[in-house]
């Protein structure tokens, strides 16, 4: 359809099925405007021209597309821009999203309720059945925060732009959906303020506007909302290691079962009749692909873009269960060595935590851009990808475990599982390592505080300080339920301060790999320089940095002729002992490392003896 030498996204069909619109930036670079493209011919071109479009939906009828955008600049703000003049008072030029309706005869563009909404932040919008309004959900500003705290539900004539205050929706929305009759909306939100217990399916009868959760005490957790233009709503829910397609019935809201698919399913969309449905979809021996059929029934894969993949030896998935200190049940991933099994154990072993929390790794082929549990089986390793409380998949008291108690309970969970793999033999106990992104940098930083027994941890874009995640994260309210306590609670002691790695750095004595975008917005580039210079206060450090570079041009080399800008500073854990991979270690291979690292830089996994788990005052 597209030559892929722009950034194409978020495709929307015409309701007579003649053209697709979507976002772009084709007409100029970082800036998505609309285009139309008609079925199996060319691209038409840009219909609108303003910065910052965040979605659209198309009318029925051909009356046109109804989009949200952000405001252009101001003459003023140009003028500043051209002389330089930077200075910036906070919240004085937040770039508000409007509701706007695309003629497609004229291409004019009209802004909808400009008035009504002058200093609310459009952040999500609907079109009832009738395509005669939309329903739309602002915030009072721009700010990401806003998606977990109380918003406003709204109505909007796309005729006349005549608004009508709906009800408030305690904490936040996204995936907004009408019911078919057009009397109803569902949505998708957190359970609680805060998104810190995960999210759960409300409904508004327009006839009696107030949120309800009709899914309440349900042991899974919604994942997606989506319908069929005369059907009822789909419900994608993460269950386990596996998800289900849910029927939601309008007047209850109650779910029905229709099938369960083994790993993770995204991106679900209906046909007109619900008769199919059609997701990106991977289970445990296939990398993600378009699968479809009916919603009742096994899925089939209609695509193979991945075909390459299918080449490679991958290694044997399996799924795990085990029990928390508590009695909770857990569940997980265990990936062992192309061709080997349980019986070739035991192996070096690498944790991988996922993101989050208010993540999990389902039963899905485990091949991502980092940390990659398929890739690092490919060299050497066997991985372990827990599921911890606090995770999706398990209801909301699941997730809910951890707000004001990161790094508590979850890491025992963690070390639960751990510590069974090594007692059935899979596991060698002095080659350990441990590594995530984002919750599982965090995790890892964390966990080289707590214990010697790992070899060397990769911290991804993790959290070392809970207080500056609440100064500077784009998620404040969100990490401030993490982390149990704000700055500004008086002079301390601070709960968030006995939960942060850097509170615990003077007892690191495993080698740690530090990867931080320094324009990551949601977890500051500052929090893995924290780390950086408490490590380097307790011995050497080797450092390096990662530039903010713009995505990769459509026609550079294939990644394949070209080194990613991390390699270099990836690569001395490329194999276990920094040797062959197959374990042995190497002269002079592993993590450079000095001081309290000791012997640890001389060959990757050294042997470790075993540590306790410091007790709840310890910690």
């Amino acid at each position: 359809m597209t030559a892929g030498e722009a950034e194409d996204r978020a495709p929307r069909w015409s309701p007579d099925g003649a053209w697709l619109y979507f976002l772009s930036d084709r007409a100029e670079r970082a800036r998505r405007n609309c285009t139309a493209c008609r079925w199996r011919g060319r691209v038409r071109g840009a219909d609108h021209r303003e910065t910052g479009d965040r979605g659209l939906r198309a009318l029925p009828g051909g009356q046109g597309i109804a989009l949200l955008s952000e405001d252009p600049p101001t003459a003023e703000e140009e003028r500043r821009e051209r002389e330089r003049d930077d200075a910036d008072v906070f919240g004085e030029r937040w770039r508000y999203a409007r509701l706007r309706l695309l003629d497609l005869a004229t291409r004019e563009i009209r802004t909808l309720a400009g008035e009504e909404f002058a200093a609310r932040h459009v952040a999500a919008l609907a079109r009832a059945p009738d395509g005669a309004r939309c329903a739309v959900i602002t915030w009072p500003t721009p700010e990401l925060d806003n998606n977990s705290q109380p918003v406003e539900l709204a109505l909007v004539e796309l005729a006349t732009g005549a608004t009508e205050p709906v009800c408030t929706l305690p904490s936040g929305g996204s995936a907004l959906t009408w019911d078919r009759a057009g009397r109803r909306l569902f949505y998708l939100a957190g359970a609680e303020p805060g998104n810190v217990a995960g999210w759960a399916v409300f409904a508004v009868d327009l006839a009696e506007p107030a949120p309800r959760l009709p899914t309440e005490g349900l042991s899974a957790c919604p994942a997606g909302l989506c319908r069929g233009r005369d059907s009822d709503p789909f419900v994608t829910v993460a269950e386990g290691l596996d998800t289900a397609i849910d029927r939601l019935d309008p007047e209850s809201g109650k779910l029905t079962r229709l099938s369960r698919h083994r790993g993770g399913l995204a991106s679900l969309t209906a046909s007109d009749d619900g008769q199919m449905v059609a997701c990106i979809h991977s289970p445990p021996d296939e990398p993600a692909e378009v699968w479809a059929g009916s919603p009742e029934e096994p899925l089939e894969r209609v695509t193979d873009v991945q075909a390459p993949l299918r080449a490679v030896s991958w290694g044997r998935q399996e799924r795990l269960a085990w029990t928390a200190a508590d009695g909770l049940a857990l569940d997980g991933l265990l990936i062992l060595q192309p061709g080997k099994g349980r019986e070739d154990g035991p192996f070096p072993l690498i944790t991988i935590v996922h993101g989050g929390p208010y993540g999990r790794f389902a039963d899905s082929f485990q091949l991502s851009w980092a940390p990659s549990g398929q890739w690092l089986a490919t060299a050497g390793y066997a991985v372990f990808l827990p599921n911890p409380r606090g995770g999706m998949g398990h209801g909301i008291r699941f997730a809910a475990a951890v707000a004001g108690a990161v790094g508590m309970e979850d890491w025992g969970d963690i070390v639960a599982g751990l510590d069974r793999l090594i007692a059935e033999g899979v596991a060698d106990p002095d080659r350990l390592g441990i590594g995530g992104w984002s919750q599982g940098g965090f995790m890892t930083a964390w966990a080289v505080g707590q214990t010697d027994r790992f070899g060397a941890g990769v911290m991804g874009a993790g959290v070392s300080d809970w207080g500056m995640m609440v100064a500077e994260s784009d998620l404040p309210h969100f990490e401030a339920r993490l982390g149990g306590s704000t700055g500004w609670e008086g002079v301390g002691p601070h709960r968030h301060d006995a939960l942060s790695p850097i509170s615990f750095v003077g007892r690191v004595a495993t080698p740690v790999l530090i990867l931080h975008g320094e324009r990551d917005e949601r977890v500051p580039v500052s929090q893995g320089r924290f780390f950086a210079r408490g490590l380097r206060e307790r011995g050497a450090v080797r450092a390096g940095r990662l530039p903010a570079r713009a995505a990769r041009p459509a026609r550079a080399p294939p990644p394949a002729r070209r080194p990613a800008p991390h390699a270099r500073l990836v690569r001395p854990l490329a194999a276990p002992g920094g040797g062959d991979g197959r374990g042995r270690k190497a002269k002079g291979g592993g993590l450079k490392a000095e001081g309290r690292f000791g012997d640890a830089g001389k060959g990757g996994f050294p042997t470790r003896p075993r540590c306790r788990s410091p007790t709840t005052d310890e910690r």
